[in-house]
């Protein structure tokens, strides 16, 4: 599986941006996926999961009511709508994917390219 993380820029504090996850691959629609955020100085983050059909959910407790993951399997194509951003979440985001949303939370099998989000206050 290879995956393409897209969407990224520049944001207002308080604003939007929806980011992009391309899948490649013919399992592409059979794993869980999930978004992380690496920030300068910081560790790897966990940001939200959704499950290969897109009936389970997961997220952070610091993005749970902003952000919202979900997924077009036809268009193999996941989605995180970031909403209310703030300065402190400008990182790179990537996303992943794995068996299961517990195990692409931990430990996903496969990474993609990340992309920038910057948030200005």
């Amino acid at each position: 599986v290879q995956l393409q993380a897209s969407g990224g820029g520049l944001v207002q504090a308080g604003g939007s941006l929806r980011l992009s996850c391309a899948a490649s691959g013919s399992t592409a629609s059979s794993y869980a996926v999930g978004w992380f955020r690496l920030a300068p100085g910081k560790e790897r983050e966990f940001v939200a999961a959704i499950s290969w059909n897109g009936v389970t959910t997961y997220y952070a407790d610091s993005v749970k009511g902003r952000f919202s993951v979900s997924r077009d399997n036809a268009k193999k194509t996941v989605y995180l709508q970031m909403n209310s951003l703030i300065p402190e979440e400008t990182a790179v985001y990537y996303c992943a994917a794995g068996a299961s949303i517990a195990a692409v939370s931990v430990d996903p099998n496969y990474w993609g390219q990340g992309t920038l989000v910057t948030v200005s206050s």
